[in-house]
């Protein structure tokens, strides 16, 4: 049989987190291919392109996304551009992997899921670390007793970031919650396998409705308490936590967002503690190998547009709860 050939990539915009997010992983997944890019600006398109291997470089974000030379269509865009970008390349028949937050808010998250439902294109949300074998371990640890009953859980994410990023802009649907926060969310209802509903929130803000910092108290089912905080500030101390405690254990990790940048699992039961760290790529290879068999039509993408729905209504639930609107409203 003749050998398929790779899925070819091209991306929306050059954005500083494409070279670690799928070019690198691309080199170290043989059927993944970036071979096109359109940017705003054609000479920084240039300059991306050329500094990173990609051979074409297309006028525009239309073109891009209508090139019937490319398979998927990678999304980096700001969070307000998500919506449109990924719909538009769904109904051009491209698959879309779309970076997180996959919308400004959950109205047009739903819009993009019924867009992949129509076109029968995969939309995938790059929630990167839930590929990583850590994030497996950690799922078991919590669903095979060995913490018990679930009691509480809690996540915390926070990097200082300049307060000219574009994160600090409403109408690009910036805010910590959007950009830091949804992760510690996605990994307390995926690791516990069930739906947070917001009791509180209490945001820290910068710009006008802009949360530079966000505290959340949570409920899951069974009684099961959680909390997540984030923060953006720029004297934040970078931290990345996920906790878990039972009736029986407890479980804590360190820095389960990019392991391959250094982790810690430790787990305290009646038997002891013991530490570990889990061995495996990085998350954006094991993520890229993941939509590329989910392409090739060997296995659902796990963080798709229906899951991505799913955290921005949590999202869009924090900022009210918080007295803010959500983002894009």
């Amino acid at each position: 049989m003749a050998k398929q050939r790779a899925i070819r990539f091209g991306i929306l915009g050059a954005a500083l987190i494409a070279p670690d997010a799928l070019i690198k992983a691309a080199h170290n997944v043989p059927d993944a291919e970036v071979v096109a890019i359109a940017a705003r600006d054609p000479k920084r398109a240039q300059e991306f392109a050329t500094a990173n291997g990609i051979p074409r470089v297309i006028a525009t974000y239309d073109d891009l996304v209508n090139d019937p030379e490319l398979d998927v269509i990678y999304n980096p865009l700001p969070n307000s551009l998500h919506c449109e970008w990924t719909i538009a390349a769904l109904r051009a028949g491209k698959h879309v992997l779309c970076e997180k937050p996959l919308a400004s808010n959950a109205v047009e998250a739903e819009r993009m899921a019924r867009a992949a439902d129509e076109t029968g294109k995969i939309l995938g949300e790059a929630f990167h670390y839930r590929y990583h074998p850590l994030a497996d371990r950690i799922r078991a640890l919590m669903t095979d007793g060995t913490l018990g009953r679930l009691v509480h859980v809690e996540g915390k994410f926070s990097v200082p970031i300049p307060e000219t990023n574009i994160r600090f802009d409403w109408s690009l649907a910036g805010g910590a919650t959007m950009d830091l926060g949804c992760y510690p969310l996605h990994m307390i209802r995926y690791f516990s396998g069930l739906t947070p509903r917001v009791v509180s929130a209490k945001a820290e803000t910068g710009p006008k409705n802009i949360d530079i910092a966000m505290d959340v108290d949570l409920e899951l089912a069974g009684g099961v308490t959680a909390k997540m905080s984030c923060a953006m500030k720029k004297d934040s101390v970078i931290n990345a936590t996920f906790m878990a405690r039972g009736d029986r254990g407890e479980l804590r990790v360190i820095n389960p967002i990019a392991p391959q940048r250094g982790h810690q699992l430790t787990v305290k039961t009646g038997a002891g503690e013991k530490s570990e760290t889990v061995p495996g790529d990085t998350t954006f290879t094991h993520q890229l190998r993941a939509f590329i068999k989910a392409v090739r039509g060997a296995a659902k993408f796990p963080t798709d547009g229906a899951e991505g729905v799913l955290n921005m209504r949590v999202i869009d639930d924090i900022y009210r709860a918080a007295g803010l609107p959500p983002r894009g409203t």
